[in-house]
């Protein structure tokens, strides 16, 4: 009865008809040359086939021989396509990292903390979609993602959240609007008011709408924008105020005069990863240098003047 093959067997056997000898072949595979012959006819034994001839002295593989390591050739060749294929896996992940970001984000703060990333991180490829905050928080889950900015509150075991740059909300209003004069604005002031807003239904749009609420407001609401840039760029063009994050306002802090707004609606964005990262390196690298960018961005819009 034939015997299940035994690998080392079926290496020797491979090594002796790319090499030509049993000696070479021997020396490549770091055994004795009696060990490789014992190997041979074990191989011999158990398939009940006459892999070579014994032409004086040597072995010459025999039209079976040649047969046979034709297929362990073309299995070997398949499983160094699997060795290729899981070395390009893991160069990919270690060289590439994809980000969420919530449309709030989606401006000036995600540039530069990408840009500071990628000059850190010379080849790493990123990729930057602005999505809902579930969307993302999914994303992560199926790792889909490697890093999520959100800033609805998440509770989920397997991704790990930290506060990015908790403050109060601001009022932010073209340059030359009657309220810039004021120094607090309070949601009085907005009674009437052309209002420039997120999408109703996003978090910080509710949190918002409930103090107004409780004061008895409601806001003017001319135009509804899903990303920050255009948000601040139309409130900079005169269409409406808004109440925001600071961080959001980025590189237009230039173009729009920015109040403290009271009561304070106290907004956080949340940064997040999926616990146990494929490529934890990268994604160290990036929240540490998104930390960095939201500090500094931060000093720069609150700091008057």
């Amino acid at each position: 009865m034939v015997r299940r093959l035994n690998l080392r067997q079926v290496e020797a056997f491979k090594a002796v008809i790319e090499y030509g000898t049993v000696s070479r072949a021997a020396e490549m595979m770091n055994i004795s040359q009696p060990a490789m012959s014992k190997l041979i006819a074990h191989l011999e034994a158990d398939t009940g086939l006459q892999l070579f001839d014994r032409v004086k002295g040597r072995l010459a593989p025999s039209r079976r021989g040649m047969r046979l390591y034709e297929e362990i050739d073309r299995i070997f060749a398949g499983v160094r396509q699997v060795e290729n294929a899981v070395e390009a896996i893991r160069r990919d992940e270690q060289s590439r990292l994809l980000i969420g970001v919530m449309p709030a984000l989606s401006g000036s703060f995600i540039q530069e903390a990408t840009s500071r990333f990628l000059k850190a991180q010379p080849g790493v490829f990123c990729s930057v979609q602005s999505r809902s905050s579930q969307w993302i928080a999914d994303g992560l889950v199926t790792r889909k993602l490697d890093v999520g900015l959100i800033v609805a509150p998440i509770d989920n075991p397997y991704i790990v959240a930290e506060p990015l740059m908790a403050h109060p909300v601001v009022c932010i209003l073209p340059l030359d609007h009657p309220l810039a004069a004021r120094e607090v604005i309070t949601p009085r002031d907005l009674e009437g008011v052309p209002f420039v807003s997120f999408d109703p239904e996003s978090h910080t749009s509710r949190s918002i709408g409930r103090v107004l609420d409780a004061h008895g407001v409601v806001p003017n609401i001319v135009m509804v924008a899903n990303v920050s840039p255009t948000l601040c760029e139309f409130v900079a063009a005169g269409t409406g105020v808004s109440l925001v994050h600071p961080l959001i306002v980025g590189g237009l802090r230039d173009k729009l005069a920015i109040r403290r707004f009271e009561p304070g609606v106290q907004l956080h964005f949340q940064l997040c990863r999926i616990r146990d990262s494929r490529n934890a390196r990268l994604v160290d690298a990036f929240l540490r240098g998104a930390r960095e960018v939201a500090a500094e961005i931060s000093q720069r819009i609150l700091t008057p003047g």
